[in-house]
């Protein structure tokens, strides 16, 4: 069985699944009305009136592959823009026909002419290159040593001394007043890299745990100078921006799988200072967007969490929708569903769950059933189109 799913909910799932296999892999679904209640359903998923639990993603690019019968090929997809039309376009005639919508982009990057001029972002602020590596891009590791690390923030203080200098390129003003004028909006800076990922990958995972237990001083100033470096680069692209005080750009989601492996007392010191501050500047408002990403066994994280009044989760599949709305009552959760249970197509419990999340979710709703965690390639349309019947059956207010 699939992590906290019961025997009913596999019961229930297998005639869902038995029906698919009689209709040629295609589940039972009623496509139009699926979408018209989709459209209701994720405009408001704490809504008192809506018809059904939303359904939170439509794919992505890497599951073009195993769908088309294509080698994975990530780096030439995300470079090669006439190859990725090409893909997009094919996959997007199946999953028309599978789902009723055309699912990825189709249209092309946009032009140089277009884009505002690169600016440097906070892994640069702290001297570490990313890099190409197994199909994703890394961080290098910068510092291995307390001395290094201390070398290294120290540097990184004389950079914010002028970071406006150092992240804009020189022809930003020209470029901002061009494009200004072409209606297009500049970047701002409202995601990040979680601090403890973030630091695992500057300084290593074991390095940061007995920086902490060690020398909590310097784990300290380490998290403040991540904390004031994310706030200078926010206030550096917002004053670019013509909007100094940020408030035509409100919200923030932060993507942090490595915080699993402090424990409370350690994330207390070390992370929840970042958050607290990033979402006081940039997210102050009760509806503003207050996210986490984590893909990991981070619930002994939720009460820190749930003190910063989430406004949206992504969190691994061995924690609960229970759990999760136990600690974050306003959150919109965006979950459960293990992200190999989708990639490696095991249909019945793909179906049990959904019912099990559900479940869960009725009572105090916000469920905006999604994997939790990233969609891999071998994630199948026909599985989507099964996660839709689902929802349409048994995922219904």
């Amino acid at each position: 069985m699939s992590h906290g799913t019961s025997a009913e909910h596999h019961r229930l799932a297998a005639e869902l699944v038995r029906e698919m296999r009689a209709h040629e892999g295609l589940a039972p679904l009623e496509v139009e009305r699926f979408h018209a209640d989709q459209a209701i359903a994720s405009a408001a998923p704490f809504g008192a009136q809506i018809p059904q639990c939303p359904l939170g993603f439509w794919m992505s690019g890497e599951c073009v592959y195993a769908e088309l019968g294509i080698a994975e090929d990530f780096w030439r997809y995300a470079h090669d823009d006439a190859w990725r039309l090409e893909l997009n376009k094919a996959y997007n005639d199946r999953s028309e026909r599978i789902v009723g919508k055309r699912v990825l982009s189709e249209e092309p990057g946009a032009p140089a002419e277009r884009q505002y001029p690169p600016f440097k972002v906070l892994h640069e602020i702290f001297e570490a290159k990313n890099i190409w590596h197994s199909g994703s891009w890394w961080l290098e590791q910068v510092a291995k040593t307390p001395d290094e690390l201390r070398a290294l923030l120290d540097r990184v203080d004389q950079r914010l001394e002028r970071l406006a200098e150092f992240v804009l390129a020189p022809n930003w003003e020209a470029e901002y007043a061009r494009l200004q004028k072409l209606g297009i909006a500049p970047p701002r800076y409202r995601g990040q890299r979680g601090p403890v990922t973030f630091a695992t990958s500057l300084f290593g995972p074991e390095n940061l745990l007995f920086l902490i237990m060690d020398e909590p001083e310097l784990a300290k100033r380490f998290s403040d100078t991540i904390r004031r470096a994310m706030l200078g680069l926010g206030q550096v692209l917002d004053t670019a921006a013509g909007d100094p005080t940020g408030a035509g750009a409100r919200g923030f989601s932060f993507a942090d799988d490595n915080c699993c492996l402090l424990n409370p007392e350690m994330y207390a010191l070390f992370g929840y200072p970042v958050l607290k501050a990033v979402f006081e500047r940039f997210a102050p408002g009760p509806e503003d967007r207050r996210y986490q990403h984590s893909d990991s066994a981070m619930g002994h994280l939720l009460p820190q969490l749930g003190s910063l009044g989430m406004t949206g989760l992504n969190l691994g599949p061995t924690i609960s929708v229970r759990e999760i709305r136990q600690h974050c009552p306003k959150a919109v959760i965006y979950g459960q569903l293990a992200p190999f249970t989708f990639s490696r197509n095991e249909e019945e419990c793909i179906a049990a769950e959904f019912i099990r999340d559900f479940e869960q979710a009725r009572e105090h709703r916000g469920l905006v059933f999604a994997t939790a965690g990233s969609i891999n390639n071998g994630s199948r349309l026909t599985g989507l189109r099964l996660i839709m019947a689902a929802i349409q059956r048994y995922g219904r207010y």
